[in-house]
């Protein structure tokens, strides 16, 4: 097993930040995949001064294995969800089971945007240079359910930024967007917590003190 690559979270945003620095940005607003990724996204926001919000997105986990994602749900005025088929083969769920859990999540992502923005309505996205950051990528479900709602808010570029991430997710990923910085690409790759030496689970009330700063 190598040595973690980053010390915590934040570590990984002051690395990911000098990346994207490379990058023409016009406009740009970082847009972080809760909770794990705020604190990485926050880094990215001071260095490049550019405004933070939040990308609310659920995973979907397989019944009794929550670890490996049958699809994934992303917040909006019409919210939007990928599956993946080849999981959701694998592992078989009654219909019902997977209907239950999308109107689950969607209550729990209006729970976090309450929490999250409170009244304040979300960034405007159009003709914007918009970095989605997470912690990470493992099947990339979430990321690719954001995604799928970002377009219809007509960006000047997608960009997905993320510190580290499976080789064979980030090539599936990479035609999804104008641009992608993947820093690490580890072989083999078992999970996005192996790469940190602290990566403990972040609670709301984290995610909203580093919202307000």
């Amino acid at each position: 097993m190598p040595y973690p690559q980053y010390t915590n979270r934040r570590h990984a945003g002051v690395a990911l930040a000098m990346a994207l620095r490379e990058l023409r940005l016009e406009d740009p607003l970082i847009l972080a995949l809760p909770r794990g990724g705020v604190p990485v996204g926050r880094e990215v926001a001071r260095a490049l001064h550019a405004p933070l919000d939040v990308l609310l997105v659920r995973k979907i986990g397989a019944p009794g294995h929550e670890e490996f994602a049958l699809g994934a749900i992303v917040d909006g005025p019409e919210p939007n969800w990928v599956v993946d088929e080849q999981m959701l083969e694998r592992f078989d769920p009654p219909p019902e089971w997977f209907e239950q859990q999308v109107l689950e999540e969607l209550r729990e992502l209006e729970r976090r945007r309450v929490l999250y923005r409170g009244s304040k309505a979300p960034a405007t996205l159009e003709d914007r240079d918009v970095i989605v950051v997470d912690d990470g990528l493992a099947t990339g479900s979430s990321v690719r359910a954001a995604l799928k709602g970002l377009r219809e808010h007509h960006p000047h570029r997608v960009i997905l930024a993320v510190p580290v991430g499976p080789a064979e997710t980030v090539e599936k990923l990479r035609e999804q967007v104008d641009e992608l910085v993947c820093l690490e690409t580890p072989t083999p790759f078992r999970s996005v917590g192996d790469h940190y030496r602290d990566f403990h689970q972040l609670s709301d009330q984290e995610v909203i003190d580093l919202l307000n700063k």
